[in-house]
């Protein structure tokens, strides 16, 4: 079809430059001479072309009528604020009076904020590439994104950074435009002829494949993703976005990819031998900022040395998250670390005073990308004494060639523990030492001029950081975590909210909200809130994120082929209505919206949310089978999705009276069927839960009241690592147990402690919330557990540990009924298991959230 269609590319735009071929030389800023339409918008991306000689519009009603009433094509340019050739070209290009001249008699001009207008950004760089691919080119897309349409929006060609003169074998953007100009004033039949067919491309490629045939929803579609996922691994530097046939290009995070795979670490060696490689060789590398903190955008090299400067919010909170689950898979204080240091870098830098989080900081400063964060030597020189030079030398990298032109990034060349013996000190003595050093460092980088900071606050970038604080503050025990994330949710929720008709807004800045929101904020923003009610226990969380998964499927859902469509039914007419799971630098909507679905089934019990993420995962099943590589995050869906409601096509039943993520449950009858010693592999389906804690029978006979069993995550205890613990406790009907915390000082909580063997610790012990139980008589309702509850933990093993292990827990807590109290009791649960490497065994009490 291509090959037909390439006699309808008469004629050719250079798509895609090297932009290591430009100079970096910036043109004096002088005072601005011209105002343009864009100094009215929020946008900071479209506030800095606002003086520009061109007559900008945004993208809107005015300027889609004007192109159609002139009958000019529309010059349409994307990108977003910390996007270095984004600023070049609005250097270079925009600011000069002879090419606006030409573009303000020719065409009408549109600057579009990608950030802002996702929609628009996904169908027009999804445009070029047909184009380029049109046009035989093998060149990809990037920002800026220069586009050419026709008057009712069609893309006619386009590419993305153009010089404004001529290079050798590379037009200028001003001959780009004469030629255009000068194809659609001559063969205007023609070009709209190419544009129908472009955008009937587009059209075909928004949405997924039609599913010929039914495509089974099973752990082999996981199978797949990883194997795929594997490989891109790059065996000598790490990740998961390697090219072997261009090894040294650009290296991105890929978190989704990487979340994924830390998923099968603990049950996969190999693959946990790749997860912690690539985390190790992010955090030494260039691309971490080692005195801010934080990431940058991605690497340029395979080392991870020098990054592209710019620092994005969703990347932050990505990552953040990525390092808190290898705390918990590993209890390496390493992790631990990285990932405070970059939600501290949030806190510091991207938090606004109401609560929002800002949208990126930029890479540039005086014109040269990366000039803020990298040294000279002479300014280290002077800011360090010999001793402190000689240390950040070696810590550092810095006594090595200069790998970046404009000065050395900082990094870790080798462990901390290798340069303590290099240098001849104690590990303890550098760490100590660093600090000093860091100090310094970052004290006077702080005197450089200030990065640019895009201060818009987006509600799906927003939904990410929420869920990374909120995981922070329960693993790490951190309070102000906790508190971040619910200003922020709190914030979103009364701000970015139409006053009118009460959906999701998109962006604001300023307190001033605006745009329709798309698929992405709904299902980012609902999966921080169930984040936060794992986190709080609170209800208010998840009943909000329940009545935001609602207005979604009323406003997104396809009635006709399953999945959500990423604008709203009501949104403006474009060329293509998008509908993808294409996991890129951010999920997919569609993938985090199957995760956000399959924890409501589960924690509400309405079988309507599982029914709404099984036709969405149906709906994209076939891309995920023949493009498994670009849907991680669908995958880690799916699996969620089997290991709680196992595969559809077995027609396996939902499992019943699981863990509800810290919920005080009402009375269940018990099971008269025992609970199997031992796990029974069963193809396609749950295995059952395994107790592996139970009280001696004649102590369980002293406590009428409750029942109590407990289930450990894994079928051994690894030594050195850690598992969790999830404690059910079934109360007699009629009777309560105090809640933990108590609702008044005089009233006995309910506790869990561990007792034997010396050496484990019992940490991050989770107790439900309760709730409001009235006595006559006592004016203040006490807080209460009825029915069937969970307390959960995780439980840390000494390195030292093997062979058989009897644990013991304990349980303190007061029974209760509306007359009167019994005695505080205790009641002990034992179990004996083997240390070694554990399987995973009980998954469904411990379901990633």
């Amino acid at each position: 079809m291509l090959l037909s269609l390439q006699k309808f590319c008469f004629f050719s735009l250079i798509c895609l430059l090297f932009v290591s071929s430009f100079s970096r030389e910036v043109r004096a800023q002088e005072k601005p001479l011209h105002t343009n339409r864009l100094a009215n918008e929020s946008s900071p991306y479209l506030l800095l072309h606002a003086h520009n000689p061109v007559d900008w519009y945004p993208w809107g009603p005015e300027a889609l009528a004007l192109a159609k009433q002139q009958n000019k094509p529309i010059f349409l340019s994307v990108g977003y604020s910390s996007c270095f050739w984004c600023h070049v070209m609005e250097r270079k290009v925009f600011e000069d009076d002879t090419i606006a001249a030409y573009m303000n008699q020719n065409y009408i001009n549109i600057k579009v904020d990608r950030e802002e207008r996702p929609d628009l950004d996904d169908i027009y760089m999804l445009s070029l590439q047909v184009y380029l691919q049109m046009a035989g080119s093998n060149q990809g897309g990037g920002w800026p994104l220069s586009m050419f349409l026709t008057p009712s929006g069609k893309p006619i060609a386009g590419g993305t950074y153009f010089p404004p003169e001529d290079m050798p074998g590379r037009p200028g953007f001003l001959t780009v435009m004469k030629q255009v100009h000068a194809i659609w004033n001559t063969r205007q039949l023609d070009v709209l002829a190419t544009a129908d067919i472009i955008a009937q491309e587009v059209q075909r490629l928004s949405k997924p494949g039609v599913l010929l045939k039914p495509v089974d929803l099973s752990t082999k579609l996981i199978d797949a993703v990883v194997e795929s996922i594997q490989q891109q691994y790059d065996p000598e530097h790490g990740g998961f976005d390697f090219n072997a046939t261009s090894p040294d290009g650009p290296k991105f995070p890929v978190p989704s990819k990487v979340q994924l795979m830390q998923l099968r670490a603990g049950t996969h060696p190999e693959i946990a031998k790749m997860v912690d490689r690539t985390l190790q060789a992010m955090a030494a590398g260039g691309i971490q900022d080692h005195l801010g903190g934080g990431f940058h955008r991605y690497s340029t090299d395979r080392e991870w040395l020098v990054p592209h400067f710019e620092k994005m919010l969703y990347d932050n909170a990505q990552l953040a998250e990525l390092y808190i689950d290898a705390f918990r898979r590993t209890s390496k204080q390493s992790y631990r670390k990285v990932a405070e240091r970059t939600l501290d870098f949030v806190l510091r830098d991207l938090n606004d005073s109401q609560g929002g989080f800002y949208s990126a900081l930029d890479a540039e400063t005086n014109g040269i990308e990366g000039e803020y964060y990298v040294w000279k030597q002479l300014e280290l020189d002077t800011l360090l004494s010999p001793p402190e030079m000689r240390i950040a030398s070696s810590v550092y990298g810095i006594n090595g060639p200069l790998v970046f032109e404009h000065g050395y990034v900082l990094h870790y060349p080798q462990s901390i523990e290798e340069s303590a013996d290099k240098l001849g000190i104690s590990v303890e003595e550098l760490d100590t030492r660093l600090i000093a050093i860091q100090k310094k460092l970052f004290t006077a980088r702080q005197q450089r001029p200030a990065l640019l900071r895009d201060d818009k606050i987006l509600t799906s970038w927003n939904g990410l950081t929420i869920r990374a604080f909120a995981e922070a503050g329960k693993t790490f025990q951190r309070r102000d975590y906790l508190q971040a994330a619910e200003k922020a949710a709190i914030y979103v929720l009364s701000t970015l909210r139409d006053p009118a008709e009460g959906h999701l807004l998109r962006t604001a800045r300023g307190g001033d909200a605006k745009l329709r929101a798309y698929v992405e904020d709904y299902a980012f923003l609902v999966s921080g809130l169930l984040a936060l009610h794992r986190a709080t226990g609170e209800d208010k969380w998840l009943s909000t994120a329940k009545r935001l998964t609602d207005e979604q499927i009323n406003l997104f859902w396809d009635k006709e082929n399953g999945g959500f469509f990423y604008t709203m039914h009501e949104h403006e007419e474009l060329i293509a209505r998008p509908k993808s799971a294409y996991d890129s630098v951010i999920p997919s909507g569609n993938s985090v919206s199957v995760q956000n679905l399959v924890l409501l089934a589960k924690l509400t019990s309405d079988d309507t949310y599982r029914r709404y993420a099984e036709e969405t995962l149906r709906a994209f099943s076939n891309q995920l089978q023949s493009n498994p590589g670009s849907l991680a995050y669908m995958a880690i869906a799916l699996e969620n999705y089997l290991q709680l409601f196992g595969t559809p096509e077995t027609g396996t039943p939902a499992a019943a009276d699981l863990f509800t993520g810290g919920v005080s449950s009402p009375k269940m009858e018990p099971t008269t069927s025992a609970v199997p010693a031992s796990p029974t592999p069963q193809a396609n389906a749950q295995a059952p839960l395994i107790v592996q804690l139970k009280p001696d029978p004649a102590e369980a006979a002293k406590h009428p009241r409750i029942t109590t069993r407990g289930y450990l995550s894994v079928d051994q205890l690894p030594p050195g690592g850690t598992c969790l613990i999830a404690l059910e406790i079934d109360i007699a009907q009629g009777w309560h147990i105090n809640a933990n915390p108590a609702q008044s000082e005089f009233v006995i909580p309910s506790q869990l402690t561990f007792i034997s063997p010396a050496g484990f610790e019992l940490n991050q012990v989770r107790y439900p919330t309760g709730h409001a139980f009235e006595l006559e008589g006592i004016e203040e309702p006490v807080s209460v557990y009825e029915g069937k509850v969970f307390l959960t933990g995780e439980l840390k093993i000494p390195a030292t540990a093997s062979g058989m292990m009897n644990l013991e827990f304990q349980l303190k807590y007061q029974a209760c009924n509306h007359m009167n109290c019994e005695r505080p009791l205790r009641i002990s649960l034992t179990g004996n298991l083997p240390v070694g490497p554990g399987k995973p065994i009980n998954q469904e009490l411990f379901l990633p959230k």
